[in-house]
């Protein structure tokens, strides 16, 4: 669905728990997200701790969202 959101020149943003995948399925603009269960949290960490991870995340994407690319990239967020 990426591909074809993105054929319509509409930036889309991946934030994907396995980045292989969404290399495979052609996104252009991948995030990083947690882990399959919490993609964006950690349940055993504190609120405030998940808390900051989220924006970093959703940041990240943001920035992303805004950053013209030719070719698949990664944005790490750590």
């Amino acid at each position: 669905m990426v591909k074809a959101i993105e054929a319509y020149g509409i930036p889309v943003v991946h934030i994907a728990t396995v980045v292989p995948i969404s290399q495979t399925v052609g996104a252009n603009r991948i995030v990083p997200a947690i882990a399959i269960p919490h993609p964006l949290g950690n349940p055993a960490l504190t609120h405030e701790e998940e808390k900051e991870i989220r924006k970093k995340i959703v940041n990240k994407a943001l920035e992303a969202l805004q950053t013209p690319v030719e070719d698949q990239t990664v944005f790490e967020w750590k």
